[in-house]
């Protein structure tokens, strides 16, 4: 039984956290070697880099985090739900309301305008769309235009951006509605140095005005500098 004492130290910690691992693998095939990850704790606020090789498993990694697969063994807990024990369409509202996504390729949606790529997850989720303020457009506009992209490519096709300004679309996309995290795959690859520099520093300085919790993948050792902390994946396998 749990005291007083001990609900009001896990609420608390459940306040305080925004993910907890513990004990994941993943295998695509039961009589393969499980891919096993190491530990992770991520506080509210906190912005983390996560390095290793090509196939250490980021990218699978970052699956299991948003939900997208399923793990073989262990815990995922987001915002204090362990969110593999949702149904998939729990999970999935869950990943809407409470994550933000930004893929290595983008995933942005071809035939509609900038502004409706950003705005897209409010449309998902109604807890996203009552924490923009104090509009979903207006919030959308205001992101933008933090992220660099003039007001005359608002209503333009994503398709005729540059590869530059489709990354920042993608990144304002995923913190509209200030989700309590965001999950980044590696969205830095196709830019030269000085463009990823400054698309770091603006994108976690848009994730600290609302103390979203950043984790981001890459294999680029040289952007740890602009993290709280920095996670090696080794690629273990049993």
């Amino acid at each position: 039984m749990t005291s007083k004492t001990d609900s009001a130290s896990n609420s608390s910690r459940s306040t305080e956290t925004a993910m907890e691992v513990s004990g994941l693998a993943f295998s695509w095939d039961p009589v393969q070697p499980r891919l096993s990850f190491p530990d992770i704790i991520l506080k509210r606020g906190e912005h983390l880099f996560l390095h290793g090789p090509s196939g250490s498993g980021k990218s699978t990694l970052l699956s299991l985090l948003a939900g997208m697969l399923r793990p073989a063994s262990g815990t995922v807990r987001v915002l204090g739900t362990d969110i593999h024990r949702l149904g998939a369409g729990a999970r999935d509202q869950f990943r809407a309301d409470h994550m933000g996504v930004i893929f290595q390729q983008f995933n942005l949606v071809p035939y509609l305008s900038t502004r409706a790529n950003v705005t897209l997850p409010c449309g998902l989720s109604e807890l996203r769309r009552e924490r923009t303020e104090p509009t979903v457009e207006d919030e959308a506009e205001r992101l933008l235009a933090a992220l660099s992209i003039p007001a005359d490519h608002w209503q333009r096709k994503v398709t005729r951006l540059s590869i530059g300004q489709q990354q920042r679309i993608a990144a304002a996309r995923a913190l509209i509605g200030a989700p309590g995290l965001i999950l980044a795959d590696e969205p830095t690859s196709a830019l030269d140095a000085d463009n990823r520099d400054r698309f770091l520093e603006l994108l976690l300085t848009l994730a600290h005005r609302h103390n979203t919790s950043v984790l981001f993948v890459s294999h680029d050792q040289s952007l740890a500098r602009h993290f709280d902390n920095q996670l090696e994946l080794q690629g273990d396998r049993t």
